[in-house]
């Protein structure tokens, strides 16, 4: 059973940085595409960034551009996604989601992607 897990969600002042951590079990992460998804408080979900399999590319949201990275360690079969340079307006509930892929792009069109955790929370505020 696919099954992926956030943690690393906190409270952190503007400026701060936070890692979050999206583990995989049941699957091999390198095989799939990985999403990074928020929603923020009486907004819809929208698409943060994403890996695409095998590393081969990845994409962010012009928001969190310069911001945040995303990466992948297929040996501890997990990807992260480290945020610096907090804003107020990155706060909101934090989800990965998993998609199975064999060639292509990732996207974050939340459509795409079957495999979804519950959530880490991420509050910037001073």
């Amino acid at each position: 059973q696919v099954q992926v897990v956030e943690s690393g969600g906190s409270l952190v002042s503007p400026g701060g940085s936070l890692r979050l951590s999206c583990s995989g079990s049941g699957f091999a992460v390198r095989d799939y595409h990985i999403g990074w998804f928020r929603q923020a408080p009486g907004k819809a979900r929208e698409g943060v960034s994403c890996t695409s399999m095998n590393n081969r590319s990845t994409y962010y949201t012009d928001s969190v551009q310069g911001r945040f990275v995303i990466s992948r360690d297929d040996a501890k079969n997990a990807v992260y996604l480290q945020m610096r340079s907090l804003k107020v307006e990155d706060t909101g509930v934090y989800y990965c989601a998993a998609l199975r892929a064999s060639t292509g792009y990732c996207s974050v069109n939340m459509y795409y992607y079957p495999h979804w955790g519950q959530g880490t929370q991420v509050t910037v505020s001073s």
